[in-house]
């Protein structure tokens, strides 16, 4: 197994300071650079304490040696693309965001911005901060296990009000749902 503890503090700009300060009690960043660099053992308490620190799943801060990881080699600048010094493991989709629950949402019919085999992975938020997806693509449970999906154009009260994506598309009012998913990241095969 690799540890990837470094790789990801890295990732999210952290110093091993930042990161012993953020684990929940405190350590010290000799602590967590032992941990990263292996002198020190990597147990289940101490990933999920590390993981909860860096936000993401505990599963993330080790791989399989034997299964290759995508790598981020470059990054598009206002210029063209440039090089990066050395290049580094991508981050999936589920390896962003710790806690948040998490949905996808498969595209089979162009509609709007969003093409055929397109995926919108969606992360669900509390009904009481829907303020916040104002203007944003959301996924909406209704009942009888039905979705729907679209613009979040207004809320009141216990009522939110999606603009489904496409020409034409009447508003639907959804009454008290269940919970609210924000589109966070399109994944679009080419």
């Amino acid at each position: 197994m690799i540890n990837r503890i470094r790789t990801i503090r890295r990732q999210k700009g952290m110093t091993l300071a930042d990161l012993a300060e953020a684990c929940v009690p405190p350590t010290t960043p000799q602590t967590v650079g032992r941990l990263e660099t292996g002198t020190r053992n990597l147990s289940l308490k101490w990933m999920d304490r590390i993981a909860a620190a860096l936000g993401v799943d505990p599963e993330t801060l080790v791989r399989s040696e034997a299964n290759a990881r995508a790598q981020v080699v470059a990054t598009l600048v206002s210029d063209g693309a440039e090089a990066l010094t050395a290049p580094r493991d991508a981050l999936m989709p589920t390896e962003i965001g710790g806690d948040a629950i998490r949905v996808v949402l498969t595209i089979e019919t162009s509609a709007g911005e969003y093409r055929v085999g397109d995926q919108l992975w969606l992360r669900q938020i509390p009904v009481d901060e829907t303020a916040q997806a104002i203007n944003r693509d959301v996924l909406v449970p209704r009942k009888g296990g039905r979705f729907a999906f679209g613009r979040l154009i207004d809320q009141r009260g216990s009522l939110v009000g999606i603009l489904p994506v496409g020409i034409g598309q009447k508003q639907i009012v959804v009454d008290d749902p269940a919970w609210i998913a924000v589109a966070e990241m399109l994944v679009r095969p080419l």
